[in-house]
């Protein structure tokens, strides 16, 4: 087409968690390829999260539909939940959410409010890292996420610390394309603009670990990166 053409509720979307997830692990002391990661949520959100995940990294990402976990031997799944079984679940795991949440790192909700119940929030590791991004109504609250031992908690809302929003990312993404007159959106800008975001909390603690929407070093700060991506 001769212009850049993003979907700012998958890339944008995916962007955003990318940047707060790289901070999240940095307080745990964790890294990306060593995290058992699971996404529930396997629409547009979800897919571009996990692509852009493995392509920054993780080893072990378990994507997880209305009907449980996506797996190879799974003979429902077609199109491109096919493509997703072929890059997650490498250790094959079958069942629900309850078995794929088990021993997991982060749980990354793009799906329904009040999924993430207080058996599967303790069944994950220690240190946990819980993103509860469907609005307006959380997979989580935070409250309960802490009382069940949660470590790490966002959300998408702006009424509660660590909002995970696309918002944080398309004005100074979009405008840095236009500036710099990109013709297509790379995975390498996608990074770059991530991790220049994550950049932004100099010190992440559990209370803040993705800048605020009002954060006016954002725009310029992902301008100047997705300006010099190729």
């Amino acid at each position: 087409m001769g212009i850049p053409v993003i979907h700012d509720d998958q890339h944008a979307t995916a962007i955003v968690i990318l940047a707060a997830l790289t901070n999240a692990l940095k307080i745990v002391n964790k890294t990306l390829p060593k995290a058992k990661i699971v996404v529930t949520g396997s629409g547009a959100a979800g897919t571009a999260i996990i692509n852009l995940l493995v392509k920054a990294g993780a080893k072990n990402v378990i994507a997880v539909d209305r009907k449980g976990i996506i797996s190879k031997n799974r003979g429902d799944i077609s199109g491109y939940k096919i493509k997703l079984a072929q890059i997650t679940n490498p250790e094959g795991l079958n069942g629900t959410l309850q078995d794929a949440a088990k021993g997991a790192d982060a749980l990354i909700g793009v799906s329904s409010k009040g999924l993430f119940t207080e058996s599967i929030i303790k069944s994950m590791n220690k240190d946990s890292i819980v993103f509860a991004l469907a609005n307006p109504d959380p997979e989580v609250t935070p409250v309960d996420a802490k009382r069940w031992g949660v470590k790490l908690i966002a959300t998408g809302r702006s009424d509660y610390p660590n909002q995970v929003n696309n918002a944080l990312v398309f004005p100074g993404l979009f405008k840095g394309l236009l500036e710099a007159r990109k013709t297509k959106v790379t995975d390498e800008i996608k990074f770059k603009a991530a991790y220049a975001l994550a950049s932004l909390v100099k010190n992440p603690t559990p209370q803040k670990f993705i800048p605020s929407i009002f954060d006016k070093k954002i725009i310029p700060t992902l301008v100047k990166a997705v300006s010099s991506s190729s």
